[in-house]
């Protein structure tokens, strides 16, 4: 028994996708998963997510790592090398033909077997892409930031479900950024189970106190992210100071700028948290020079690919 997807009307609705599924390569009407793939059964499989510049995946090879790290972590044997993984990556965006910048989603699930949790009943992963247009971050988010709130939702446990692991398990992300939403917030900001800062629903999470750059460390409780750990890169390199550092409520509440990372908003002021300003409410210098300092570097590193 298959799940077809629901074929939507691009103009009205804005999706349009290729999806490649255990190498087949097809619009998002005819991708299909079967009902007893256990990433749709239990939620068993891991993602991740990256964005072109100048039609290149970018930091693809730091993605692959990070994917090959969550898939040990939950026992899940990835059936394709990177360079495998590369290529039907390359084929998929070729035929997808878009203009433009591309928005990759790559994911590998335990793959289909019988209604139980053992996982020797899936012998046969399932490996997903999907390619799509990329949304830029909009003029007004860059101008004047987004707004935040600090969600109800704790973030997972360590021992429950690590967030080392970028699992296709996404509920607990989900249900913080849903009260976000209902709040009229573009993002959920997160506590541990300590009660100390972890990070966003879709995102990694900064603040600027001092003109010091501060973020929570991994045994807060976070995502290592790509773009979280080449932006700590970037700052280092042009001369901002930046470390790791617990995080409270109080530390929040009293910085001078907050900013969020991640792969498809790169770095994106915070001006608003839970309906009062952060700092003066508008975008500090410190945010605004990583962000030009990020796009430099950015452009450095993927010149070639425009000649």
């Amino acid at each position: 028994m298959l799940v077809r997807a629901i074929m939507v009307d691009v103009k009205e609705n804005g999706m349009q996708a290729t999806v490649n599924v255990n190498g087949t390569i097809s619009d998002s009407g005819a991708a299909v998963v079967s009902v007893f793939d256990h990433g749709f059964l239990y939620g068993e499989g891991i993602y991740e997510t990256l964005r072109t510049y100048r039609g290149v995946p970018f930091l693809l090879d730091r993605h692959l790592k990070r994917l090959r790290a969550s898939a040990g972590m939950i026992d899940l044997t990835i059936p394709q090398d990177d360079a495998a993984l590369t290529g039907a990556i390359a084929d998929t965006m070729a035929s997808a033909a878009l203009e433009g910048e591309q928005y990759l989603r790559l994911l590998v699930t335990r793959g289909v077997g019988e209604l139980s949790y053992d996982p020797s009943t899936c012998p046969v992963p399932t490996v997903v892409i999907i390619v799509k247009p990329h949304a830029e971050n909009t003029p007004e988010a860059i101008e004047h930031g987004i707004a935040l709130i600090t969600s109800s939702v704790l973030r997972n446990h360590p021992q429950a479900i690590n967030p080392l692991i970028k699992s296709n398990n996404l509920l607990n992300n989900a249900l913080a950024m849903q009260e976000a939403i209902r709040a009229g917030a573009q993002e959920a900001l997160m506590r541990n189970y300590l009660g100390e800062i972890s990070e966003c629903a879709q995102s990694n999470f900064f603040i600027v106190a001092r003109g010091e750059i501060l973020t929570p460390p991994l045994h807060s409780g976070l995502l290592e992210g790509v773009t979280r750990n080449f932006i700590l890169d970037v700052a280092r390199d042009v001369g901002m100071t930046v470390r790791e550092s617990v995080l409270e409520d109080d530390d929040v509440r009293g910085a001078d700028e907050m900013f969020i990372t991640s792969t498809t908003r790169e770095v994106l002021p915070v001006t608003t948290l839970d309906k009062k300003p952060v700092g003066a409410g508008v975008p500090g210098p410190v945010t605004l020079a990583l962000a030009l300092a990020f796009r430099s570097r950015v452009d450095e590193m993927t010149a070639d690919a425009a000649r």
